[in-house]
């Protein structure tokens, strides 16, 4: 993957982190455990990719990256709040290497100080939680109407985009982690490889595809959603976010856990529903089956059980599949990128799309 791709990212993430991380937004979070709440997913680190490709859609239609600027970081304040909801939900100790928010917050020498259990003392790092979530969701839509507050960006352009992001793109959000959840607890011979695919696009590909239809509207300054250019966009990155999720799936299995902050195999143990369990109970035989069956969604599997599930996903062709499958909406994403004009915007999104299923962290 090319270093100028790296290079380009890395610029845009520190644009977008020096933006959030600034007093006059840091001043209005109280008391200090909210406020440390608020920035701790941002400032320990994190792909960032969708603000990144937010930008790179502005500047591919001829667009001034600049004044994207606020809306990037909206995307990525919006996307931390939902990851700081579903670590409660899926009841996660850790994420990129730390402690998730919950488990922070009950753990802190002050919390523990203040009740006497420690039943008290999780629930208050639940509250915390979600009350984190709550202020990073309005947060989120306040740096979006800086479009036209501070970039001067049509009235029509950002109450378009606010409405898009605070309906269409939450509820789809939502049904995916509600779809999520209901799954964990369906067999998995009851569920359908796409359907599975669905759910995993709702959670993951429909903040992808905002992205880029956003960055489109805000690069063309425009209120039309089906605008040639922001459809293009749209559909190139909804393609390349579902590519997203299933790399992570596989990962998840397969990844160095140094490179992903969290335990190789924790998806197995969690019961998490993917193309690679469902394929790969599909081609097995009873007793694999059985073995499937018996550590899938089991807290109590032992690590040799992990490791031979993971080898069956391997052997059995669900690593492979989910691969192919991933590799299939890349090409179809890349398609989309034709009618642009030919510029170095188009050129990172293209080494931007490889990246979704080359990509190791």
């Amino acid at each position: 993957m090319s270093d100028r791709l790296f290079a380009a990212i890395e610029e845009r993430v520190s644009w977008v982190q020096e933006y959030v991380l600034s007093p006059r937004y840091l001043n209005l979070f109280s008391p200090e455990d909210i406020k440390e709440a608020v920035t701790c997913y941002f400032e320990s680190g994190g792909k960032r990719l969708r603000p990144a490709v937010m930008l790179f859609c502005c500047g591919a239609v001829g667009g001034d990256e600049q004044k994207a600027i606020s809306a990037a970081a909206a995307v990525e304040i919006f996307h931390t709040w939902t990851l700081v909801h579903d670590d409660i939900i899926d009841r996660d100790p850790m994420r990129r290497g730390s402690p998730t928010v919950h488990e922070r917050f009950a753990n802190k020498p002050s919390t523990l100080a203040r009740y006497d259990t420690m039943a008290d003392a999780r629930h208050y790092g639940v509250s915390i939680a979600v009350l984190t979530g709550d202020v990073q969701h309005g947060w989120g839509i306040s740096l979006m109407t800086e479009l036209t507050r501070k970039f001067g960006l049509a009235p029509e352009v950002t109450l378009t985009l606010i409405n898009e992001l605070d309906t269409r793109v939450l509820c789809t959000l939502v049904e995916g982690e509600v779809l999520d959840v209901q799954y964990s607890r369906e067999p998995i011979s009851n569920l359908t490889s796409d359907q599975i695919e669905e759910m995993l696009w709702k959670k993951t590909g429909a903040l992808y595809e905002f992205a880029g239809a956003s960055g489109a509207a805000i690069g063309l300054n425009t209120p039309d959603l089906k605008h040639p250019l922001v459809r293009t966009l749209e559909q190139f990155t909804s393609a390349c976010g579902a590519a997203f999720q299933l790399q992570d799936d596989i990962l998840g299995i397969i990844g160095d856990e140094k490179l992903l902050g969290k335990p190789v195999g924790a998806d197995i143990r969690e019961g998490k529903r993917t193309i690679i369990a469902r394929e790969s109970w599909l081609r097995a035989d009873a007793k694999q089956r059985e073995l499937i069956h018996h550590t899938l969604g089991n807290q109590e599997a032992t690590h040799e059980e992990i490791e031979e599930v993971t080898k069956l996903f391997v052997s059995l062709g669900g690593i492979e599949e989910t691969a192919n499958r991933a590799r299939a909406h890349v090409e179809r994403g890349l398609k989309y990128l034709d009618p642009l004009p030919p510029t170095q915007y188009k050129d990172w999104l293209s080494d931007w799309a490889h990246l979704m299923i080359e990509r190791e962290f």
